[in-house]
């Protein structure tokens, strides 16, 4: 497994002044011969893309997206018009590509942004598919986006319960993606700036070898992102890693200057 770094950066913040702390790690796991996960973590925008289809496809399609974002992040500035923009570009580098003709090429795509553009900062997570972000506060974490799964559609309708949704044969099915054929505009949400919290951005080859509490735990047991990020993909690898494992730990202080 690579070394894994954390990574740096302040932010004035009018009074108060913003100190973000991260790490990310991308692994192709033990029963996987190609890596279809991408991480973009270089600020202001932190996203986990998980690609499937064809031989190459969804590796193509992830690293197509993650590229297309990473264009945003080097103009300025992070939006969600932006982040459609380049969204639509993706899809158009997929199409074009000719490994990614199978009808099932496509990506999930979550994470989360600062936005400063107005008054108050605020965070903004997005979402297509079924990987994750999850914020620790106070103590409890949180699933912060939804899932859009067959799954989840289930759950949703009080047709399943979560326990019987771990071993559900549609369980890798997914009702949304960066593809050919799907809208490409996420789910938002808007989360308040506060000091002490703690976003675990990754793929669904984590959360199917950990689950909420376990993620807790490593992020309790390790302040420093670098650490925790490594714990949690060792766990995961011992735990079966049976697909491609992506992690991004973002750690969040706020303080008065």
């Amino acid at each position: 497994m690579p070394e894994v770094t954390t990574h740096t950066r302040t932010v004035p913040l009018g009074e108060t002044v913003l100190e973000l702390s991260w790490a990310a790690s991308t692994e192709v796991g033990r029963r996987r011969e190609v890596n279809q996960d991408a991480v973009l973590a270089d600020y202001p925008l932190f996203v986990v893309a998980d690609g499937m289809g064809g031989h190459l496809g969804g590796e193509i399609a992830s690293a197509s997206t993650v590229e297309r974002l990473r264009a945003v992040v080097a103009t300025g500035p992070v939006s969600t018009k932006n982040i459609e923009k380049a969204l639509s570009r993706a899809v158009k580098d997929i199409v074009a590509h000719p490994e990614t003709t199978d009808e099932g090429t496509g990506t999930t795509l979550t994470g989360v942004y600062l936005e400063t553009q107005t008054d108050e900062p605020h965070w903004v997570t997005l979402n297509i598919g079924d990987s994750r972000v999850y914020l620790l506060r106070d103590g409890e974490i949180v699933q912060v986006t939804t899932d859009h799964s067959v799954v989840q559609e289930l759950i949703a309708a009080g047709r399943l319960s979560p326990e019987e949704a771990e071993n559900h044969p549609y369980g890798n099915v997914i009702t949304r993606a960066v593809g050919p054929s799907d809208s490409v505009k996420p789910d938002y949400l808007r989360l308040d700036v506060l000091d002490g919290d703690r976003f675990v951005i990754c793929s669904d080859g984590l959360t199917k070898e950990l689950t909420d509490f376990g993620i807790r735990h490593f992020l309790e047991a390790n302040a420093n992102p670098a650490a925790a990020v490594e714990a949690m993909m060792a766990a995961a690898l011992e735990n079966g890693g049976r697909d491609n494992i992506s992690i991004v730990v973002l750690d969040v202080i706020r303080r008065s200057t």
